[in-house]
């Protein structure tokens, strides 16, 4: 028990360190860095925006970071809940977040990430999100445990 209870831990702030990263007040940008530390190497990411396309965790930092220096002057990126299933050295984990970008809009969105355990250490395998729209809310259970 107390090996799960240190796995959840580990999970969760693997996953608040992710939305700190890509936070920054107005002149800063994402510490890609952070970001990148977590992932295993060639981790795909799944962007919201569709029609679907993979991108990579250079890719991405770079997209971030060019917005960050043209229409996202700020992000403020706050788990507002969790879930997350562990088994052995796998996890999956659903985090809810709440934006706000340019210190104004506010979005909230669910990101999906596909965990593994090496070295003792939890890492992200692939992440995938989506933004919640009127038609597609949050569902509440997932704005718990966090």
């Amino acid at each position: 028990m107390e090996e799960r209870a240190a796995d959840l831990k580990a999970i969760r702030d693997l996953i608040e360190r992710q939305f700190s990263s890509m936070s920054w007040s107005v002149g800063g940008g994402p510490d890609t860095a952070m970001f990148k530390s977590d992932f295993i190497p060639g981790a795909p990411l799944y962007p919201s925006a569709r029609p679907v396309s993979v991108k990579s965790l250079d890719e991405f930092t770079e997209r971030m970071g060019e917005l960050a220096r043209t229409t996202l002057t700020s992000l403020h990126e706050r788990v507002i809940g969790t879930q997350i299933l562990v088994f052995g050295n796998v996890a999956v984990a659903a985090a809810a977040c709440e934006n706000t970008e340019n210190q104004g809009e506010v979005n909230r969105n669910v990101e999906m990430l596909l965990l593994v355990k090496s070295g003792g250490d939890w890492k992200i395998a692939a992440q995938a999100w989506d933004k919640e729209t009127n038609s597609v809310p949050i569902p509440a259970e997932l704005l718990v445990d966090f």
